[in-house]
């Protein structure tokens, strides 16, 4: 502290300062201006280590250092490691939530080609395909991921195609077809089993359309 003329202190403004100092950064929530730009970049980070680590050997701490934040922080925004899972996968998962539009887009009876197409196109795409490999990675070696894998796939999607079916059960159906295609590209894109990892698209198109039009619309 320093005195003035009158005999009267001012308090200092050193590195442990108050807020008037400067280089000195407080704990705790950032600032309103910082929060979507951070939020925004701890989720990309959690999709990255989640796709390259999967679900098991990913930490809440190797996401806080890799994004370069604190743990605390990455709890704050997300809450546990499975719901920063779900975030990431949420994002990741998005594409394929546009099936419901994609299949009601055209009469009933080329239901089945135009999912499979739609499916096929996203896994196509490796922009889009790596994110989903990672999730189901994670959703075959982890219960957890597992059930949130599950949760996503039944509330954001498969309801969402039984209602534009509007037949009887119509979850079933939706669910049938899903194993299906998910079947054909774990075998295709996962597993990369031969000959079907390397056979033409339209020839699987041609092959697998007609049983997801079955399960989506058969007796």
């Amino acid at each position: 502290m320093t005195r003035t003329a009158d005999g009267t202190g001012n308090g200092g403004t050193g590195n442990g300062g108050t807020a008037g100092g400067t280089g000195v950064r407080r704990r705790g929530r950032p600032p309103r201006t910082e929060s979507a730009g951070t939020r925004d970049r701890i989720l990309a980070t959690a999709r990255e280590e989640f796709s390259e680590r999967g679900y098991e050997k990913t930490s809440v701490r190797a996401i806080a250092k890799a994004a370069g934040v604190d743990s605390a922080l990455v709890h704050h925004y997300f809450g546990t490691k499975e719901q920063i899972f779900e975030a990431a996968v949420s994002v990741a998962f998005a594409p394929a939530l546009n099936a419901p539009t994609a299949i009601a887009d055209g009469p009933l009876e080329g239901v089945g080609e135009r999912l499979t197409r739609f499916v096929f196109g996203i896994w196509e795409n490796p922009t889009t395909r790596t994110p989903l490999l990672a999730i189901l990675r994670s959703a075959v070696n982890n219960d957890t991921a597992a059930a949130v894998f599950r949760r996503l796939i039944a509330t954001q999607l498969l309801r969402r195609v039984a209602e534009q079916l509007d037949l009887p059960d119509g979850e079933l159906r939706a669910e049938l077809a899903a194993a299906q295609l998910v079947g054909c590209a774990m075998m295709r894109y996962v597993i990369k089993l031969e000959p079907l990892a390397s056979a033409d698209l339209e020839q699987l198109v041609t092959r697998v359309a007609p049983v997801v039009q079955g399960h989506l619309t058969g007796p």
